[in-house]
């Protein structure tokens, strides 16, 4: 018995260690080590958590475990789940990193082409007109310069959201595809944890 309880603490110490590395690569993710830790605690959690037994396992304030929840379901990193004979809300993690690491950066892509879309929306028409009316040829030049500039940017941006919808529609990985222990080398894999 004392065996078992050994390997049990063994286990404990081994997901302290990755749930650790977990929170400080979520820094890359935008969230901090302490919102890190929660979805580290989720992903090696048994079973669904509710806010208590999360707030119990990371020990921070309930406050500060439902401001990080909400952060992770916004992410959708964590999954709200229904738990039959229990009114609390409880949460499991995303287990696949693929659709964590696309849905990051699919967001990134689009807030990016978004802001530099409304720039350049916001400038083009003086930009062409100064290129067509301008009072000086250098001002012509210069207002010529920047359009070409901004056609680079949208030629970008194009190819950005091609990327972005080629990594939600799993396409992607006609092109980079992902080896894993089924051998299903294809991307197609259906097992994420949105299907237990």
């Amino acid at each position: 018995m004392d065996e078992n309880h050994d390997d049990f603490q063994r286990i404990e110490a081994s997901r302290d260690i990755l749930i650790s590395a977990i929170a400080q690569t979520m820094v890359i993710y935008g969230v901090t080590p302490s919102v890190g830790r929660i979805y580290g605690t989720l992903y090696f959690a048994d079973k669904p958590l509710n806010l208590d037994e999360i707030k119990d396992e990371v020990a921070m304030s309930k406050g500060s475990v439902s401001t990080g929840l909400r952060e992770l379901l916004d992410t959708e990193m964590v999954i709200k789940v229904w738990k039959k004979g229990e009114r609390k809300d409880h949460f499991i993690a995303e287990k696949d990193f693929f659709r964590n690491f696309f849905a990051f950066f699919v967001k990134i892509l689009r807030q990016e082409r978004n802001i530099i879309s409304r720039a350049n929306e916001q400038v083009e028409g003086t930009l062409q007109d100064i290129a067509a009316n301008g009072e000086s040829d250098e001002a012509k030049e210069m207002a010529q310069k920047d359009l070409a500039d901004i056609e680079q940017t949208n030629v970008y941006f194009d190819w950005t959201l091609k990327l972005a919808n080629a990594m939600e529609s799993g396409d992607i990985f006609n092109f980079i595809p992902k080896h894993n222990q089924e051998g299903d080398d294809t991307g197609n894999n259906e097992n994420s944890s949105r299907n237990h």
